[in-house]
């Protein structure tokens, strides 16, 4: 009998030689990372268990991204925890202020094809992407993970997802996972392990298969996983062959199967209050926008800064509009200014930020005022998540943000 993608990867972690839905596995994983929100918890909790020094100092990543730079007296109390940690256990991957933790993992290659790995954020799923076993657990378990190397899993069951053809023009990864979303609901995929396949997915760059497995846990999953290609083996820096075992078996056993035609896709919205609220575009459009905020680590990369440049270029953004563009890394922001991105995005009003959180962990710059509306690319339109719990939080692709503050309204770019 075949094995489901999320199977094989812990299978070879744990040198099983099967498993099923339901079995308690103990993983040894090949990194973990925390961030800055959790580094005054973790040091404690690490300490408090007993543990002297870390199971492998080589496996451990420490991020700052969402406290960066500090607004609140406490932020900077996180980013001592966080040094003092690295100083006294010997975690050497320390990145400051370099990008969004769920975009450098996969980007530096801390989380390839055929990992497993653990994270202090509920995005980790992201690292799907790029074919990891990737997902969130908190602070005391990964006190635990770094002390002894192991974590347990219970082996997920798994829904697969397949989508063939040719999206139509206009029509991205976010509007898949939005559609997906809306189907399954915000705990229709509650720690199950989201599959994705098909001719439409073969097709799909890094960037827009990080895009849908970062959302994978908007439906409560526990992973989001694609089949790993040459692009993403290449993309992590890998050679294919050291994990072509990683593909989709036909006699797999899955919960559920999902079938799409991808020409059936349109673009998409979730609609306050839920992120499960979704909408095609065509049922919103004409709803007016105070604020619009590209980035986050769903749509921060560098093919959705050039879906929006493409559209602000020699436009204005709408009179008192707000519009909050914030790379996902470093290295993404000065690919975009080398590209002219940058350049356009602020000709055309645009606020650009350093690579961080930014407005998607609704603390800093762009918070929202009661009766305001955004329109993000971000994952979470949660009520009160962006600022007043009067306010109103819809979420969508880049381009149509990009296309609604150009109006001022919920705008299907191709009426542009």
């Amino acid at each position: 009998m075949g094995h489901t993608l999320a199977e094989k990867i812990l299978m070879h972690n744990t040198g099983a030689a099967t498993c099923k839905p339901g079995d308690i596995v103990i993983t040894h994983p090949d990194c973990v990372m925390f961030h800055d929100i959790y580094t005054t918890n973790v040091y404690r909790k690490f300490v408090e268990m007993g543990f002297k020094k870390s199971w492998n100092p080589d496996k451990v990543i420490i991020m700052f991204d969402h406290l960066i730079p500090p607004c609140l007296p406490l932020d900077s109390d996180h980013m001592k925890y966080g040094r003092r940690f690295a100083e006294e256990f010997g975690a050497k991957k320390v990145h400051i202020a370099d990008g969004i933790c769920h975009q450098l993992m996969p980007e530096l290659g801390y989380a390839k094809p055929g990992d497993v790995v653990f994270v202090t954020d509920s995005h980790t799923t992201t690292y799907g992407g790029v074919s990891a076993f990737a997902t969130g657990i908190g602070y005391t378990e990964m006190a635990a993970v770094l002390g002894t190397g192991e974590m347990w899993i219970r082996v997920p069951s798994a829904v697969k997802i397949q989508i063939d053809g040719i999206l139509p023009e206009g029509v991205c990864s976010k509007d898949i996972a939005l559609r997906i979303l809306g189907d399954l609901t915000a705990d229709g995929g509650t720690y199950k392990s989201l599959e994705f396949c098909g001719s439409a997915i073969d097709r799909m760059s890094v960037d827009e298969r990080l895009t849908i497995a970062n959302m994978a846990v908007e439906c409560g999953a526990k992973v989001g996983l694609f089949a790993p290609n040459r692009e993403t083996c290449a993309y992590s820096g890998i050679d294919y062959d050291q994990v072509s075992w990683l593909h989709f078996d036909e006699d797999a056993v899955y919960e559920k199967v999902l079938t799409y035609k991808a020409e059936d896709f349109v673009p998409y919205v979730a609609a306050h209050p839920f992120v499960d609220n979704v909408k095609p575009l065509s049922e919103v459009a004409g709803i007016k926008v105070d604020k619009v905020f590209i980035g986050s680590c769903t749509n921060g990369r560098i093919q959705d800064l050039a879906a929006a440049a493409n559209i602000l270029k020699g436009r204005k953004i709408a009179p008192a509009l707000e519009l909050i563009v914030t790379p996902a890394s470093r290295s993404i922001f000065k690919e975009a200014l080398k590209r002219g991105y940058i350049t356009d995005l602020v000709a055309a009003g645009a606020m650009v930020t350093h690579p961080y959180c930014s407005l998607c962990e609704g603390r800093s710059g762009g918070l929202l005022a009661a009766n305001e509306v955004l329109l993000g690319t971000n994952n979470r339109n949660f009520l009160g998540r962006l600022g007043s719990p009067e306010s109103k939080t819809y979420l969508s692709s880049p381009a149509v943000a990009a296309a609604t503050a150009v109006t001022g309204y919920l705008t299907d770019p191709a009426d542009l």
